[in-house]
């Protein structure tokens, strides 16, 4: 029995396999509740004043990668990007989509993991994060939306019971991030370099089905969501 009530229906993995890659999360040694966001979960159509508003051990256990709610799907993405100087083919190194969250205002959200273990594009890495910096990304990500600044939202802080490596010894965390979607510029970049124009247009045929889908209708409806993209983005 769990407080959360998830409603997952994902789509992203219709795109063709090249996108993205299946895999669980890694579970952690003993999860902890940090902080929760009880406001962006009541938003999200996840809790019931009936539920008390507070996860559950089932929750927690989800939250930090443990359990998969009922009907996740999860997977690391791919993207591409230029760092360091170089153009580079990169994805999600500690990251992980459990799925596609529909609230009762049939909006769609991705519920994302982050610090939830190695993937294929982890790059060496050990897929971790620490406790200091994922209440960092917290703290920013709410501050931003607080003066009205569209980015990703945080849902939760677990902190892992685990160690983590870095320039020294620190607790380990796991972050429960949520965006209207995790498609970047950079999988656009992914989808030129690895499909080239097929991969483009199925990508953003996607991306405008799900996120603006009333541009389907323009003549050119690639165009169109180019220039939209662009606007919102010097916005």
């Amino acid at each position: 029995m769990t407080n959360l009530q998830w409603r997952f229906k994902n789509s992203y993995t219709d795109l063709p396999p090249a996108f993205f890659a299946r895999l669980a999360p890694e579970p952690v040694a003993t999860p902890k509740i940090v902080i929760f966001n009880s406001d962006l979960a009541a938003s999200l159509g996840l809790i019931t004043p009936e539920a008390g508003g507070n996860p559950d051990d089932s929750d927690v256990k989800a939250l930090a990668g443990n359990l998969l709610p009922e009907g996740a799907d999860p997977i690391a993405q791919a993207y591409a990007g230029h760092q360091f100087g170089n153009f580079t083919m990169l994805g999600d190194g500690r990251a992980i989509v459990l799925g596609e969250h529909i609230t009762p205002n049939r909006e769609r959200f991705d519920i994302q993991l982050k610090g939830s273990g190695q993937t294929p594009f982890s790059r060496r890495g050990d897929g971790r994060a620490t406790l200091g910096s994922m209440l960092r990304e917290y703290i920013f990500s709410e501050a931003m939306a607080g003066l009205g600044i569209p980015t990703t939202r945080s849902l939760a802080v677990v902190e892992t019971g685990e160690r983590v490596m870095r320039d020294k010894v620190a607790p380990g965390a796991v972050l429960t991030r949520v965006a209207t979607s995790h498609v970047r510029v950079g999988t656009f970049e992914f989808a030129a370099a690895s499909g080239g124009a097929p991969a483009v247009k199925a990508l953003a045929d996607y991306a405008i089905e799900r996120h603006f889908p009333e541009l389907s209708a323009r003549k050119n409806p690639i165009s169109a969501f180019l220039k939209t993209v662009i606007d919102r983005q010097a916005q």
